[in-house]
């Protein structure tokens, strides 16, 4: 077990270094071909001061002359970028000169509230649809619950967030103010946009949306697992011996079918980066998501080469944890 996780880890740091590398190689590129961010720091089509723009590139590393040759990969400052990374120094952003390490720090438990929120939504919507589709298989139960998720899975998250947003949440939320009040949970509960005095409270909507993401994969492949189970020996042998069903469901049939409900989890979770990046946007929230998006709109080279980076180390250690979980869900699985 212990080797299994040393060799797992260094195939971790490997795949992050070939991703920060492709990350830098197309910053690189974007530089090379579309110009010197670096200008947008005096903004406008002021011409800066050809010692203050040196200036300028040396302090957020665009001095380098390979950003002058196109397709070349920059290796010397891709080095220099590790070395700021694994000293903590994340820098700063080439607008407002803000620490980045700041932002990320307003932005991140931002996101971690609605992923929470989101895999909750997604794990418990998918066991309770995916177990009672698999308990009635054949039936209109199981055909409805298929051609429900399939529908609500085909509706882009985008459509359902408009739709919540000018349809729903807006008499929902004057209904509940005007019984209890503005401040009240429910008053909070349906707003339309994030309110940073009610992170929690405003977030739960925006977050069980995003739950919708993959809610048919996960519930067909929850149904898929527990019909495999449900004709194994061992649950006819419970059944031979008088145990209720609802134990056999929960004792036997769910837990051995976990494995592979797990690994769609652990996919889903890296799959929802992106919808979190409109539900961010639409909802107002100021997370991870919409913090790259506007980056990415304004050139802020260094800011999305972080917040990509935190994106994909969340990435590897989800799929980390989710080999790990395949031993204490099946003893029988042993990592020698």
């Amino acid at each position: 077990m212990g080797r299994y996780i040393i060799r797992r880890l260094l195939q971790a740091l490997l795949t992050l270094g070939i991703v920060l590398f492709l990350l830098h190689y197309l910053m690189a590129l974007s530089v090379q071909v579309r110009g010197n961010p670096a200008l947008l720091f005096f903004g406008g089509e002021r011409v800066p001061d050809p010692a203050m723009l040196e200036q300028i590139e040396r302090l957020y590393g665009l001095d380098s002359p390979c950003y002058e040759r196109t397709g070349d990969p920059c290796l010397v400052p891709f080095v220099e970028r590790l070395q700021r990374l694994a000293s903590g120094d994340l820098g700063t952003t080439l607008q407002g000169n803000r620490d980045v390490g700041d932002l990320l720090a307003v932005y991140i438990p931002n996101t971690l509230r609605l992923f929470i929120i989101s895999t909750i939504t997604v794990v418990t919507l998918a066991m309770l649809l995916g177990t009672w589709a698999a308990r009635r298989r054949g039936s209109l139960v199981d055909h409805s619950v298929r051609a429900t998720t399939i529908l609500v899975d085909s509706i882009p998250v985008f459509l359902i967030l408009l739709s919540y947003v000018y349809i729903i949440s807006v008499p929902l939320t004057k209904w509940a103010r005007g019984i209890w009040g503005t401040d009240s949970f429910m008053g909070q509960f349906f707003r339309p946009s994030y309110n940073p005095d009610y992170p929690w409270v405003t977030i739960i909507m925006p977050g069980i949306i995003l739950g919708t993401v993959g809610l048919a994969t996960l519930t067909r492949l929850v149904r898929a697992s527990q019909l495999e189970n449900l004709g194994a020996d061992f649950v006819r042998t419970a059944k031979a011996k008088g145990l209720k069903e609802r134990r056999i469901t929960m004792v036997h049939v769910v837990r051995n079918s976990m494995i592979p409900i797990v690994t769609g989890v652990g996919y889903l979770f890296a799959f929802m980066l992106s919808g979190a990046v409109l539900t961010e946007g639409v909802m107002g929230i100021p997370g991870m998501g919409r913090m790259i998006f506007q980056a990415v709109q304004r050139q802020e080279i260094n800011l999305v080469l972080v917040g990509l980076t935190v994106s994909a180390v969340v990435v590897v250690v989800v799929s980390l944890v989710v080999d790990l979980l395949y031993a204490v869900l099946d003893p029988r699985i042993r990592y020698d």
